[in-house]
């Protein structure tokens, strides 16, 4: 009999101690520590702090298609620092290698205010954002930021400091930093096609200059948690 009673005791606790853990378990996901970040409110990934959204991987590991990235979802080029800082869209470019380091590259109009600021800072961000930002991003290309702060202050977007302190925004996917490599003058003789040809003597006819070719150096990769 008092075997019976030990046996029943034993189970009894063993019970009690798992309904504890699960318990514990329960409240640790409800209190949020876990929540993924792409199920975080606005407000919540306003609040978030960099390291509490992003983490870090090797641009070998980026899995999303390079093409849907740049030229459909478009890449934000963030330049400055916290207290200036400026941001436009580049929809022309490309990754890969370069004197053996890894690099992405654009094309930018050579008035464009953002590339001012990667010139003067030597670095600056490539940023990427779901589809349901579009509207956000779109706004960086409509006005410029050189002599006006009105376009950074218009957006929605949330600024937020890297750790290496470059500018970059929280509802990012995929943030890129890079140092600056090389920036090259086009001429319309590169080109062999007659439409590209035509848009860098029709760019250059605007702004008395010819678009230029950015190429950094990727120093990091941050990728949504």
């Amino acid at each position: 009999m008092k075997n019976i009673v030990l046996t029943l005791l034993c189970i009894s606790l063993l019970a009690l101690t798992g309904c504890k853990e699960n318990s514990g378990k329960a409240q640790t996901g409800e209190a949020g520590d876990v929540t993924p970040v792409d199920k975080l409110t606005s407000e919540q990934i306003k609040a978030a702090s960099f390291e509490d959204l992003f983490k870090t991987i090797d641009a070998k590991e980026v899995e999303e298609d390079i093409f849907t990235l740049i030229n459909q979802d478009y890449s934000v080029l963030t330049a400055g620092t916290p207290d200036h800082y400026n941001s436009m869209v580049a929809s022309w470019g490309g990754w890969g290698i370069l004197f053996n380091k890894q690099v992405v590259f654009s094309m930018l109009r050579s008035n464009r205010y953002t590339l001012e600021l990667i010139r003067k800072e030597n670095r600056y961000t490539m940023s990427f954002f779901d589809r349901e930002y579009q509207e956000e991003i779109v706004k960086f290309g409509m006005s410029s930021g050189r002599d006006s702060n009105k376009k950074m202050t218009n957006t929605t977007l949330t600024a937020v400091e890297t750790p290496s302190g470059n500018m970059s925004y929280k509802e990012a996917k995929i943030i890129i930093e890079l140092d600056l490599f090389e920036v090259t003058t086009v001429s319309p003789d590169d080109f062999l096609t007659e439409d590209a040809r035509q848009f860098i003597i029709d760019a250059h006819t605007e702004t008395n200059e010819y678009h230029k070719l950015v190429f950094g150096e990727i120093k990091n990769v941050w990728v949504r948690k």
